[in-house]
Parts: structure tokens; C-alpha cells; sequence
């Protein structure tokens, strides 16, 4: 589960070329492996490239711009206007670069706290607003899957054949989940309830001998939620309606990249269920152990979406635009974003400054 890294030097921004290219080979050879075992020349023949698709793959386009907006709103938001919209949709593109060169279970996007202190943000009201985008996000995800549950059976999200990917898909899923729910459950008791509780409960634990390497880091994270608990607890309800709004304004907008492709290159297929599965496939991506879940996130959308294609080519075409359109472009836009986003920090621009712990 993505954490906050309270420990990051905001100075030490080391976006060196192999933690870009290393994700690009991993992901590139995986395809490359699905297409020799499972691709011909006439599936792609099959595609016929008119009006309707290409309409639907701008559709695509559309929604990730859509997701882009969703999240650069939230930093608006989150800073109360004290970055403008450019600089916002700046950390927007670099927190998505930095989760494509991470490990998905690490979360790159906790680098946003350096991203907003690039432009101006008090470090210590950068890295409460960050664990506030941690909290936001995994609160979406804990809301969204009973939705989800109530409106898809469960043999329609997870598969007909109960096969052992299908079962080792949903024990991971569930597995997952109730980690990212208890997850959430501590944010908000640590922010809202006992942050002064939660964080001695936490540093307590961590004393035991096997998990004493963590306790700096902990104790790091204690810190933040008192200090997040102090300016959050006071926010109007307007505020958080706003904020959650985008949230929920992000993730649909990313889901629906697939339901845009899926409508052009498989109209038939149920739309909802293709919705449904992506929020599975996120779910399951939080522990990815590659850079952006590089090689995985193939892998496992060929074998999880297969059961609603009548082959396994169309299957690889449309990951690939997936791919293209929610992975590798945020990649290119990062490496040209990048240098200017590691040099000196922008004067304070704070309007209600966060004492720096």
C-alpha cells in the first residue's frame, strides 16, 4: 500500500535514466511475450480503424485528460488556491511520473509534498497535504468497492471458469482490499479521532525487534498526522465535498479509459463489468513490486479481460492503448518535466503557512 515518505530530502530528486527505462523494458517485453504466444496478423486485420474507434480511442483520451483535470483540481484545492493551475497540473504530471518509475507498493506519488514545495508550499503543509491526497485516495477506494459489489455479481467481476488465476485474482483482490480498509480506518482515527493516540499506539508497536528498522519512519508518520490533524479538523464540510469530488473525479475518469476503448474495438461487451474490473485491476496493482506495475499491468489485463473478448488479440491491442495512453506518456512528459522540478524551490507562496515540524 502506497505510504506517505516522510522521510524524503526534498534536495535528493534522483529521476536517473534507468528507473525510466528500466519500467519501458519490463512493460515492452511482456507485450512482446504476449504478442509471440498469443497474437496474429489478422486479428489486427480484424480491426477496422473507422469513425466509431477512432472516435472512441479520442473518448479514451478525453477521459485521462479528465483524470489530469480531477487531479490538478485537487491541488487547487488542497493549497487553497495558492499555487495557480499551471503549477498545479505541473505536480499533477510529476507525482504520475514518479509512480511510473517506483514500485506501485512504494507509491511515487507520496513525492508529491517535494513537488508542492517546488512551488512555493511550506514543506510541512506540502507533506500534510499529501498524506490529506493519501487519505482522499484510499477513502474513494473503501467507499467505491460496496457500489461496486452491490451492482456486479461477483462471477461477472471475477470470472465464470473458476480457474486458479480467477481464484488467486480474487484472493489477492480481497486480501488487498481489507489491508487498504484498515489502512484508511487508522488515516482517519490518526487525523480526525487520536492522531496523539494513534501515533504512540504506532511508535509502541514498532519498538519490537523485527520491526524496529520502521520506527523512524513511523514516528515520522505520527508526526504528520498530528500535524494534518490540526489543520484538517477545522475545514468546512464544502471543502472536503470539493476535494472528495475530484478525488472521485479521478479514479472514474482512469476507469473509464477502458470503457472508451472497450466500446470501440468490443461494443458488445457489458460496460459496466468492464468498470467494475478496472477498479479490481487498481486494487490489485497497489502491490505491484514493478516500476508502475510495469509487465504485471499487461499481463494481468490480457488474462483478466480474455473471458470478454472472443480472443486474446484484441485483448493485447487494447492494453497496449491503455498502456500508451494511462502509462508511457506520462514517462515522456516527466523526463522533460523533470530538471526543472529539481532545481531550488520557489519563494514561500503560502498564504496560511503550516509550522514546519
Amino acid at each position: 500500500m502506497a505510504t506517505a515518505n516522510t522521510q524524503s530530502n526534498p534536495g535528493s530528486g534522483d529521476f536517473s535514466r534507468w528507473r525510466v527505462i528500466l519500467p519501458v523494458i519490463i512493460g515492452l517485453c511482456v507485450i512482446a511475450w504476449l504478442f509471440h504466444n498469443e497474437f496474429s496478423v489478422e486479428v489486427w486485420k480484424s480491426v477496422h480503424f473507422d469513425s466509431r474507434v477512432i472516435i472512441c480511442i479520442a473518448l479514451a483520451w478525453l477521459f485521462m485528460a479528465g483524470r489530469d483535470f480531477g487531479l490538478t483540481w485537487r491541488f487547487r484545492s488542497l493549497t487553497d488556491k495558492d499555487i495557480t493551475w499551471k503549477q498545479a497540473l505541473r505536480v499533477n504530471f510529476m507525482c504520475e511520473f514518479t509512480s511510473a518509475i517506483t514500485p506501485s507498493a512504494v507509491g511515487g506519488s507520496s513525492l508529491g509534498m517535494i513537488f508542492l514545495h517546488h512551488e512555493g508550499i511550506n514543506l510541512g503543509r506540502a507533506t500534510t497535504l499529501m498524506l490529506t491526497t493519501l487519505f482522499l485516495d484510499e477513502l474513494f477506494f473503501s467507499l467505491a468497492c460496496p457500489f461496486i459489489m452491490l451492482f456486479i455479481p461477483q462471477n461477472e467481476l471475477f470470472g465464470f471458469s473458476h480457474n486458479s488465476f480467477e481464484t488467486g485474482l480474487k484472493l489477492v483482490f480481497w486480501i488487498v482490499y481489507g489491508v487498504l480498509v484498515a489502512w484508511t480506518a487508522l488515516l482517519f482515527l490518526g487525523i480526525f479521532v487520536k492522531p496523539n493516540g494513534i501515533k504512540n499506539a504506532l511508535i509502541f508497536i514498532f519498538r519490537f525487534r523485527w520491526l524496529r528498522r520502521w520506527q523512524p519512519a513511523v514516528a515520522a508518520l505520527g508526526d504528520n498526522m498530528v500535524a494534518a490533524s490540526r489543520e484538517l479538523r477545522s475545514r468546512p464540510a464544502k471543502w472536503w465535498l470539493r476535494v472528495f469530488s475530484a478525488t472521485i473525479l479521478t479514479w472514474s475518469s482512469r476507469f473509464m479509459v477502458v470503457n472508451a476503448l472497450f466500446l470501440g474495438l468490443v461494443p458488445a461487451a457489458d460496460q459496466l463489468v468492464v468498470f467494475g474490473r478496472q477498479f479490481v485491476v487498481w486494487v490489485v496493482l497497489m502491490v505491484s513490486p514493478t516500476p508502475g506495475g510495469s509487465g504485471i499491468s499487461e499481463w494481468l489485463f490480457t488474462e483478466y479481460y480474455g473471458d470478454m473478448l472472443h480472443n486474446a488479440g484484441i485483448a493485447l491491442i487494447i492494453a497496449l492503448f491503455w498502456r500508451i495512453i494511462t502509462y508511457y506518456v506520462y514517462l515522456i512528459i516527466g523526463v522533460f518535466l523533470a530538471p526543472s522540478m529539481l532545481k531550488a524551490p520557489r519563494k514561500n507562496t503560502d498564504k496560511n503557512k503550516l509550522t514546519q515540524k
